[in-house]
């Protein structure tokens, strides 16, 4: 459902270009986990990113369902991002002066809500808050919450629409050790029961070690797969 053909990405630092992707290649089936594992500064959140129309590439073009996202305009953009895309960061970037029930329905608050169709909304954020057992915690603010917490509230936020596609960008990068398995837990579950396509990128082997592909990328080039790419 996504694939990605000869995706370059060249970035000017004064008066040099610095290459981060070097021609990349990737498919990406319906309801995989793929994995993109490899050390910082390798080009990893930059793929990612032109995968989920986040940013252009300088050439090749990514495609979903063979709709080739770089040729659309930016209202269209916006709406696959928001409908048919989830993305879950590093960094939580909840609105602090919200709750955790609010934070979960903001990406349903984007277009025009009807009264009664809110109520509907409302009960969708708490149901996906009590999935990830944060019944208790759905009042409170980001402030009120530990890390992991957080990441579970931008995890649910995530989900809120329903996404075809969940991409990550380093969900353990700020956790402790046994957050970081919760977080990992929680993603591939999603994966498995919903049938929503995960792609991540990481450099912990403990998160890569749960998907279904994983694949390497050094000095912006994937150079394949194999299972353990940390061995």
């Amino acid at each position: 459902m996504l694939r990605a053909h000869g995706i370059t990405k060249t970035f000017l630092s004064g008066d040099k270009e610095l290459r981060v992707l070097r021609g990349v290649d990737l498919e990406v089936e319906r309801g995989a986990s793929v994995a993109i594992v490899g050390p910082s500064g390798a080009g990893k959140s930059t793929l990612l990113h032109i995968l989920g129309a986040l940013d252009d590439p300088t050439d090749g073009a990514v495609y979903l369902d063979d709709v080739c996202l770089s040729r659309l305009g930016d209202t269209r953009r916006s709406l696959i991002r928001n409908t048919r895309f989830g993305f879950v960061f590093q960094f939580y970037h909840l609105l602090g002066e919200f709750t955790a029930l609010e934070n979960v329905m903001m990406p349903a608050l984007v277009r025009p809500v009807r009264r009664r169709d809110a109520a509907a909304l409302r009960d969708k954020a708490a149901s996906l808050l009590e999935a990830l057992g944060l019944t208790a915690r759905r009042g409170h603010r980001p402030a009120q919450l530990s890390g992991g917490e957080q990441q579970r509230v931008a995890i649910a936020r995530a989900l809120m629409n329903d996404p075809e596609v969940l991409f990550c960008d380093e969900p353990t990068g700020n956790l402790d050790h046994g957050s970081g398995l919760q977080i990992r837990d929680l993603l591939f579950r999603f994966n498995r029961e919903k049938g929503m396509t995960l792609v991540l990128v990481t450099h912990s082997p403990v998160l890569a070690e749960g998907a279904g592909r994983v694949l390497n990328i050094l000095d912006g080039t994937l150079t394949g797969s194999r299972s353990d790419p940390f061995s």
